[in-house]
């Protein structure tokens, strides 16, 4: 019985591997599953056995090049009590930092910004991106109402605004870094945009 789940486990990994790998080359949409059970030297039996569709597919791969992010978030979560500001400045150079030393979450952030095609066939996709966009707007907006309490902010300063504006910047930086990576450093200028950001935040 171990050494079925062992297989059924290894089975999973070299399919969401070699979806990995076909997406960053053709596409999401121009990769079918038959592709993918070709990559992966299984059938399309045995993807279906583990994932509903290609939407399915796309978003486990989503999740397990992710989980280095979730962990390191963990840890930054003890702190927010101190400074929320500082908190959310150290979670999103975290957010750069794994971009740019993680060669799978590089590859996933590519595939999700820049390989996909919003069809019908992988409608889960869009879920998945709009459910991801909220969940890290309220952390941001958290640590920024937590510093709005600690009288941290300036006056005038609307949290779920300031967080959109987060979003907005970290987005872009990392999309149009995977799109051409030599066009500027990722963490140094990561650093600066973050920094001007929040000194136009804090209280004085």
């Amino acid at each position: 019985m171990r050494r079925t789940k062992e297989e059924a486990a290894a089975t999973r990994d070299s399919i969401l591997d070699a979806a990995e790998i076909l997406f960053a080359e053709q596409g999401v949409s121009r990769t079918t599953l038959q592709h993918i059970a070709t990559k992966a030297g299984v059938t399309r039996g045995a993807i279906y056995w583990h994932f509903m569709d290609k939407g399915a597919l796309f978003n486990a791969m989503m999740e397990r090049a992710t989980l280095p992010l979730e962990a390191a978030v963990k840890l930054l979560d003890e702190r927010a009590a101190g400074d929320p500001l500082q908190c959310l400045r150290d979670e999103l150079m975290t957010v750069l930092r794994i971009t740019v030393e993680d060669p799978k979450a590089r590859r996933v952030f590519e595939i999700a910004m820049l390989k996909v095609e919003f069809t019908d066939e992988v409608d889960a996709v869009r879920v998945r991106r709009r459910e991801s966009m909220t969940q890290w707007q309220e952390r941001m907006e958290g640590y920024l109402n937590l510093a709005l309490a600690m009288g941290l902010l300036r006056p005038g300063v609307d949290p779920r605004n300031a967080a959109m504006g987060f979003w907005t910047m970290i987005d872009g930086l990392i999309r149009n870094w995977v799109f051409e990576p030599s066009t500027y450093d990722l963490m140094e200028l990561g650093g600066q945009v973050l920094d001007t950001y929040l000194a136009g935040l804090r209280a004085r």
